[in-house]
């Protein structure tokens, strides 16, 4: 028997809980794993909450991310006693997920825990910060250098914002950080930003066109939001998007795109090739500061996750919270 955050949808409702699960109603994998940490991204508190159509199938553990140690393994790339890291495949929305003392899934979906992180520093980063480094990736390979100019990281203070900021600091780029937070100002200088910006600023409907200003942008918040970014981002300049935040809709003009070049990159971590996680991984030991790691962080147990959901879709909380899944 093992806990989990188990999601149900029935005549009785929508609703998640903490249960007790045997090890038996594990769903088909190659690979079965002792949880150590999980996480709780957006799409968990999206999931918990039933405040989006997250979740496929009923019942549901969730949890996007999850690192632990192999137990069983019908791979030949993983032994008893490997280390690993999950970030995404579906796992949390059609398979269950690693909001859970154990977790039985598909070799291919894993990559092996870099040995520069423990496991709860590899849930830190989680699917945010990876997803941070898969932004600042693309922003690289089409062209955008420190040089170029300042970028714009919007929903600054959630934990793609706030990985976001402390990699591309760290890196040498010029970072303005849109936030809804007054309050924490100081936390995201501390995180390398130069310039914190309102999100008022962004999140109305504006102009097709604005004026220049931005090199880059990682935009986590879409709609209004990211169609002004995208007004105002210079010749040649580069706009990845990977949230919705806001919303799915993209209420833009074609104007930023035919008049001045701009590139609007679409980023997704769930489906993300092998070959490009492991470069991420392999960049996030190199260029990630991990002291910034346990400024950016938060830990709760595993039965403190429903409340924290709330909160988390509430936007009462900033930077990464991982979940200590055997307390």
């Amino acid at each position: 028997m093992f806990n989990a955050i188990v999601i149900d949808k029935d005549d009785a409702g929508y609703r998640a809980g903490l249960r007790e699960i045997d090890e038996a109603q594990l769903p088909e994998g190659d690979v079965t794993i002792d949880v150590a940490y999980s996480t709780l991204n957006y799409k968990d508190g999206l999931a918990i909450t039933g405040k989006g159509p997250v979740v496929r199938k009923f019942p549901m553990v969730p949890g996007i991310d999850l690192a632990g140690r192999v137990v069983r393994s019908r791979d030949e790339r993983y032994a008893e006693g490997n280390l690993v890291v999950l970030n995404g495949w579906g796992v949390g929305e059609t398979h269950w997920g690693g909001l859970a003392q154990k977790a039985q899934l598909k070799g291919e979906w894993l990559v092996p825990l870099p040995e520069a992180f423990s496991s709860r520093q590899a849930m830190a980063i989680g699917t945010a910060g990876y997803t941070a480094m898969l932004c600042v990736m693309a922003l690289e390979r089409h062209g955008v250098s420190p040089d170029k100019g300042e970028i714009v990281v919007t929903g600054a203070a959630g934990g793609v914002g706030s990985a976001a900021i402390t990699l591309l600091s760290k890196l040498g780029y010029t970072v303005a950080a849109v936030s809804g937070r007054p309050n924490e100002a100081d936390y995201l200088r501390g995180l390398g930003a130069a310039e914190i910006l309102d999100r008022s600023a962004f999140s109305e409907p504006g102009k097709p066109l604005a004026r220049e200003r931005w090199a880059g942008a990682v935009d986590v918040v879409g709609s209004h939001t990211l169609a002004n970014v995208c007004a105002s981002t210079k010749y040649r300049g580069v706009v990845t998007a990977c949230g919705l935040a806001q919303g799915m809709d993209l209420p833009a003009s074609v104007a930023p795109f035919i008049l001045r070049g701009v590139t609007l990159v679409g980023i997704d971590s769930v489906m993300c090739p092998r070959p490009e996680r492991l470069e991420a991984w392999e960049r996030l030991v190199r260029d990630l500061d991990p002291a910034k790691l346990d400024v950016m962080t938060t830990e709760i147990g595993l039965s403190e996750v429903v409340a924290t959901a709330g909160r988390l879709m509430a936007g009462g909380v900033r930077g990464r919270v991982i979940v200590d899944v055997n307390r």
